[in-house]
């Protein structure tokens, strides 16, 4: 890594982790109504509204976003490929999303043709099954598993490769060991971990034992790392809290295999885009325009096969 005093990115952008909806016209169970659910962020009541192209680019003002990832939005289970139809149509209309992950439900009776009605569309690339499993570490040491572990979820799990899929894997740190697994039994499947594998506990303890189950996941060569949603409850977002987990986050996978995403809007709870998205830039400024570029756009576009 080359490290030198420089200005804070300000070159293109791939967004590779963001949503699009309208629950007033597509059912989300978590959005749609006026039920909520236990949230990570608390309070998520101001999500429940429509989110579509227009309102993003307002919200990401003053950044050169050309292309963005979208990542399923916990859509109506009973259709998954309504919502890759969905996400392809606002593509067309509005030049965004320029990949998308879908939902796919990898124990699902139905996972075989659910996959390849989703992989007929064009701009599908990947897909999410959040897995589950163990809520702390504590019951991760009990002998508590995830889906990762369950043999039928892996039998969905392997048909990835026959539709060049990648897989979006959401889940806290303290599973990643069951990833590590899963990585090396299909090493032709590429894993990108969603935010950052979740180090909510920023405690010296939490923190450590963060970095190492993330160094362990990143020794293997086929996973790549979204730094997202790193954001806190009840706390604004701040170069000052999360500078530490970027910077060994990039130290343990490379530019080349990191990069950024907003999540918004949902990210939008604990800041703005441009303190979010502009703290990335603040904390990598010292690294060289080649490496910015990786993590702000080109390890997005290789990894997404963004065209």
């Amino acid at each position: 890594m080359v490290m030198d005093r420089q200005l804070p990115y300000n070159g293109p952008m791939i967004d590779a982790h963001q949503h699009f909806w309208d629950p007033t016209i597509n059912y989300h169970p978590w959005l749609s109504g006026t039920e909520t659910i236990p949230f990570r962020y608390g309070d998520y009541t101001p999500l429940k509204r429509r989110y579509f192209p227009d309102d993003y680019f307002r919200d990401a003002r003053g950044h050169d976003v050309q292309k963005t990832v979208y990542v399923e939005t916990e859509w109506d289970p009973k259709d998954p490929v309504g919502e890759v139809r969905f996400i392809s149509e606002v593509a067309a209309k509005y030049g965004v999303p320029n990949a998308v992950v879908g939902q796919a439900w990898l124990d699902r009776e139905d996972v075989a043709s659910v996959l390849a009605g989703e992989a007929a569309f064009p701009l599908l690339r990947s897909v999410r099954h959040k897995p589950g499993g163990p809520a702390s570490p504590a019951e991760a040491k009990t002998g508590g598993r995830t889906l990762m572990s369950a043999e039928k979820w892996r039998r969905g799990y392997a048909l990835l490769e026959k539709h060049q899929l990648r897989f979006d894997l959401q889940t806290p740190w303290w599973n990643l060991h069951e990833a590590v697994a899963l990585a090396q039994d299909f090493p032709r499947t590429t894993i990108i971990l969603n935010h950052t594998g979740l180090p909510s506990d920023r405690s010296p303890e939490g923190l450590g034992a963060w970095r190492q189950a993330m160094s362990v996941f990143a020794e293997r060569p086929n996973i790549a790392v979204k730094i997202s949603g790193i954001g806190q409850k009840g706390r604004p977002w701040t170069v000052a809290d999360n500078r530490w987990i970027v910077l060994e986050t990039i130290a343990l996978f490379s530019p080349q295999r990191v990069m950024f995403g907003s999540n918004f809007p949902v990210d939008s709870l604990c800041g703005t885009y441009d303190q979010i998205m502009g703290g990335f830039k603040e904390i990598t400024k010292g690294f060289s325009e080649a490496e910015k570029r990786a993590m702000f756009y080109g390890t997005a576009a290789r990894i997404y096969d963004i065209r």
